[in-house]
């Protein structure tokens, strides 16, 4: 994952301290279930030394998966985007022209995707297409139910 992936000082505090959690209780944890399972005997049949081994590998896995991301994140300051047009940060309402419904969407980063919470992504289907997009503009976007036209009604952060 190579590409810089904008957030806001808060979630980076909750990746940190995530990280932190996985690196200082999470990981001992795993070695301690290792040892464990290794005291039990025979190491070529025990499926409880094998799954400790395997839980431990996917959680170096994701440890090393923050830390990447970790070093691609920059900070933006919610105080400084520009509400002129739709960008990463800033709170859409649109209209979908087909359905005549009225949706927010706030555009945040891949981590901080919630769509329950009214979080999309800047890279997800309606985030690619409405992206750049000012006020009373039309966003024609390809979703995979379709075709979808939404008109951009207000943009603030």
């Amino acid at each position: 994952m190579s590409d810089i992936q904008y957030v806001t000082k808060e979630t980076l505090e909750q990746m940190k301290s995530e990280l932190q959690r996985m690196k200082g209780k999470d990981r001992p944890a795993a070695s301690r279930a290792i040892a464990e399972a290794r005291e039990k005997g025979d190491l070529k049949e025990n499926a409880e030394y094998d799954a400790a081994k395997e839980a431990q590998g996917l959680l170096e896995a994701k440890i090393a998966a923050y830390e990447g991301s970790l070093a691609n994140l920059r900070v933006m300051d919610e105080a400084n985007i520009d509400t002129s047009k739709v960008s990463i940060l800033t709170k859409v309402t649109l209209t979908n022209l087909g359905t005549q419904k009225q949706v927010t969407y706030k555009i945040v980063s891949e981590q901080e995707a919630d769509l329950k919470a009214g979080k999309i992504s800047v890279t997800s289907p309606i985030g690619k297409g409405i992206l750049g997009k000012m006020p009373g503009e039309i966003a024609e976007v390809q979703a995979p139910a379709g075709m979808l036209k939404f008109r951009i009604d207000n943009i603030t952060t």
